[in-house]
């Protein structure tokens, strides 16, 4: 399992995320361009004590991702797509893909993989935060390939 952000943009959501990625030992996986420096104080702080922790990579594009990973299935979360993730069959190297705050996946990068979840949001919200939503798929993946120790 591992995880990967393309162009995240705001430092917070991306510590957050490191630091989910520490206490499950998850590799993740940074798509340039990012909106902040790797070395960004906001960034640190949300993971201070964890950073070392985190087995992070930082790649000049997607394609590079791509070509140096190889990941055997990309798993996108998107709004648009038809399968909730608890429904949805997440395999134990399954590359879970998060977009950008702003403005999510893209649709050609959508088109990168037939494999979409959504997380399902009955109230009066458009989409929850990225760390939050980041954590919710990472933990339904892991229990569903009991990758979580007892």
């Amino acid at each position: 399992m591992r995880i990967v952000l393309f162009e995240p943009e705001i430092p917070p959501n991306t510590g957050n995320i490191a630091r989910l990625c520490a206490a499950t030992e998850t590799p993740l996986h940074l798509i340039e361009p990012l909106g902040f420096s790797v070395d960004d104080k906001h960034l640190k702080r949300a993971g201070l004590d964890y950073w070392p922790h985190v087995n992070v990579v930082v790649h000049p594009n997607f394609e590079h991702f791509i070509t140096s990973i190889q990941p055997s299935r990309l798993v996108m979360a998107t709004t648009k797509a038809s399968t909730a993730h608890h429904v949805f069959q997440f395999e134990p190297d399954d590359a879970i893909v998060m977009g950008p705050e702003t403005r999510g996946l893209s649709d050609s990068m959508l088109e990168k993989s037939d494999h979409r979840v959504r997380i399902p949001i009955w109230g009066q919200v458009r989409s929850l935060n990225l760390s939050t939503a980041t954590g919710i798929l990472l933990y339904e993946a892991l229990r569903q390939t009991d990758l979580i120790p007892s």
